[in-house]
């Protein structure tokens, strides 16, 4: 069956559009032009679009200058775009025109249409509501687009990843007290080193996450400044000078977030710092995030060959051969998704040294790998917490064993017999494949005593010289 269209005119000539399309002719061009990726814009972008145009008609009709029954369809029609209707509307490709033009007016086409539509207009005509006219008046895909990213990415912050870091961190936590009194072997350059509580290592990883929280809230700052009211090249072309103010209280108001308009449209317009700051430490997080997937494999590794202190849960058959093998997944997902954030860091950072003059061109690129990034991360912390830290178990007799074998223990002995006949008592130890206890006692450097409470791998893990009383702060 033939699909109905209708024919709408631009420009550069006319175009037959899907009859019940809410998007127009600018937007049918685009998916004619970049039929690139089949990726769309993340829906961040697009509530976030959503909000720009729920206030610009709102604010607009306040000045005087947008008629109140259009104003009202806007609105509505940004309100139910905000609801996820419509999504299906938005079919511009990721990758399209400099500046996120096309896809700024598909935003303002399916806006236009259904707010015609909603005052007895037909789709495509713009008799009533225009795209350009009504819905972008006295704005420009240039502060658009960069005051949009800003919401987005925000958004995303507060809305996924934050809590995903949260929760993983007071999961850290809670099996850091769980495993509080299982004494290991530490290990330096994969080697050897003094005694510490499994506890200690899972507190360490919790306090990881709760630092990157403070770099991010530092970050987060930049991107309250929004430069909506800059228009076309940062002056203000084309909009009234309460304009700004206004919006940026508007946006507020909608959606909970601390906005002031910039101190110079111009930059805001030019520079993509906050985006790169936020990358960076998205970056960041991903390898804080990397060397402890890394961690948890290797205390893991075996179950028979391996360190294999740690038990991980059973997600899957962890092999198409060899029977039984169980691997530890999660972690794996979790490494892959952190080479991609370190990939999509790179492309943002190349993007935004790529501005010239008035504009970014490349925001784009920049806005769907920021949402990306944002999402992999919060999506694997989620998974990654709930199917594999949650249910982590300890070999407490194997980290009893290791770390007694160790002869890493051997730098307790350093305050009480010095540093060279410490090491000759390990590389004794060593060579004749005995205990350190068996080489002290034979030397007779210390007596029975002194060695047992010299040794205990529990006072190595607390601040003090083991075998020695702490000092009474109270008394002189």
């Amino acid at each position: 069956m033939t699909q109905k269209t209708r024919k709408e005119k631009d420009s550069l000539g006319e175009l037959y559009v899907p009859e019940d399309a809410y998007y127009g002719i600018q937007s049918l061009r685009a998916s004619i032009n970049f039929p690139i990726s089949g990726l769309k814009n993340p829906s961040s972008m697009v509530r976030a679009v959503a909000q720009i145009k729920r206030a610009a008609a709102s604010v607009h009709r306040e000045l005087g200058q947008l008629e109140d029954k259009k104003a009202e369809a806007i609105e509505k029609t940004c309100l139910e775009i905000l609801e996820g209707k419509w999504e299906d509307q938005f079919i511009v490709d990721v990758f399209q025109m400099g500046a996120g033009t096309s896809f700024h007016m598909n935003c303002n086409e399916v806006i236009a249409n259904r707010a015609e539509e909603m005052l007895g207009g037909s789709k495509g005509e713009y008799a009533i509501v225009h795209p350009n006219d009504h819905v972008n008046m006295g704005q420009s895909t240039n502060d658009v687009f960069p005051t949009a990213m800003r919401l987005a990415v925000l958004a995303r912050l507060k809305e996924d990843l934050y809590p995903a870091m949260k929760k993983m961190e007071e999961t850290f936590d809670a099996k850091a007290d769980e495993f509080d009194g299982i004494i290991k072997s530490g290990r330096t350059h994969l080697q050897d080193a003094a005694p510490i509580r499994l506890g200690q290592e899972f507190r360490a990883y919790g306090k990881t996450l709760s630092q990157a929280q403070i770099f991010f809230n530092s970050a987060e700052r930049s991107l309250y400044a929004v430069g909506i009211g800059g228009s076309a090249v940062g002056t203000g072309l084309n909009t009234v000078p309460e304009y700004a103010g206004l919006m940026a209280n508007r946006l507020s108001e909608q959606t909970g977030l601390p906005l002031v308009p910039a101190d110079d449209f111009r930059e805001v317009m030019q520079s993509m710092r906050p985006m790169t700051e936020v990358s960076a430490w998205l970056r960041n997080l991903a390898i804080e995030l990397n060397r402890i997937a890394n961690d948890l494999r290797l205390l893991s590794s075996g179950p028979k060959t391996g360190l294999a202190e740690i038990i991980l849960p059973a997600v899957a058959p962890g092999s198409s051969m060899m029977p039984g093998k169980v691997n530890p997944s999660m972690l794996e997902m979790l490494n892959m998704v952190c080479y991609q954030v370190f990939g999509s860091d790179l492309v943002v950072s190349g993007a935004a040294q790529a501005g010239q003059l008035e504009l970014n061109v490349m925001m784009p690129v920049i806005a769907f790998n920021l949402d990306f990034m944002i999402s992999i991360l919060a999506n694997a912390l989620k998974e990654v917490r709930s199917r594999c830290i949650q249910g982590i178990a300890v070999d407490s007799e194997r980290c009893r064993e290791y770390a007694q074998q160790s002869l890493g223990i051997v730098t307790a002995l350093s305050p009480h017999i010095g540093y060279l006949r410490s090491a000759e008592v390990a590389s004794q130890a060593l060579r004749e494949g005995k205990s350190l206890i068996e080489v002290l006692e034979t030397r007779g450097d210390l007596d029975k005593e002194s060695i047992t409470a010299i040794l205990d791998p529990r006072k190595m893990t607390e601040p003090g010289i083991p075998g020695k009383p702490k000092k009474d702060k109270n008394k002189p």
